[in-house]
C-alpha cells in the first residue's frame, strides 16, 4: 500500500507496517564506535540513521540513502542484522520484535 503525504510517499507492507530502512554505522571492523544522530522530533534522543523506503526502492538502497541524507556519511553497506517490526503500546513506547 502507498500513502501520499505533502512531503513524502509512505510505503506499507502486506500487514500494514510502514516500510523503513536504517543502518548501524561503524567506523572500523572492530565495531567499537557507532554513528548516532538526533531527530528534529526528539532532539534529546540518539537514534540510528534511517527512514522510509521509497516506491520501487530496495531496503539496502534506502538504508544507504538515509545515512547520506541524515548524517552526510557515505560508506559500504555490510551485513543485514535482521528484519524488525516496531510495535507501539501505551505501556512501552517502543520496542522491537525480530521477525
Amino acid at each position: 500500500m502507498v500513502k501520499e503525504k505533502p512531503n513524502s510517499t509512505r510505503i506499507y507492507d502486506k500487514d500494514g507496517f510502514r516500510r523503513r530502512a536504517a543502518c548501524i554505522c561503524v567506523k572500523s571492523p572492530q565495531e567499537n564506535e557507532v554513528l548516532l544522530v538526533t531527530s528534529s522530533a526528539r532532539p534529546d534522543h540518539w537514534i540510528v540513521p534511517g527512514g522510509g523506503v521509497e516506491p520501487n526502492e530496495e531496503p539496502r538502497v534506502a538504508a544507504v540513502r538515509e545515512v547520506r541524507e541524515e548524517a552526510g556519511v557515505v560508506g559500504e553497506l555490510g551485513r543485514c542484522l535482521g528484519i524488525f517490526e516496531v510495535i507501539l503500546t501505551l505501556a512501552c513506547p517502543l520496542f522491537y520484535k525480530r521477525s
